[in-house]
């Protein structure tokens, strides 16, 4: 077990390990995100979040407001 410490804790060795857990974690969300026909139309859909007008998302007003 302290072999393996001792490995990780040498510089060199623990940037690779931190370079292929970080670029796994990349692919899986990569690919969570674009596999799915509901999941890549729900995601697409939001693309055009900025452009929808303030106007069109107002609730109905009530009698009381002004």
């Amino acid at each position: 077990m302290s072999e393996i410490w001792a490995w990780l804790g040498d510089l060199g060795n623990s940037k690779v390990l931190a370079l292929l857990i970080f670029f796994t974690t990349f692919v899986g969300i990569v690919l969570y995100v674009y596999t799915g026909k509901q999941r890549k139309e729900r995601l697409e859909s939001y693309k055009n979040i900025p452009f929808i007008d303030d106007e069109d998302k107002k609730p109905a007003s009530k009698q009381g407001d002004k």
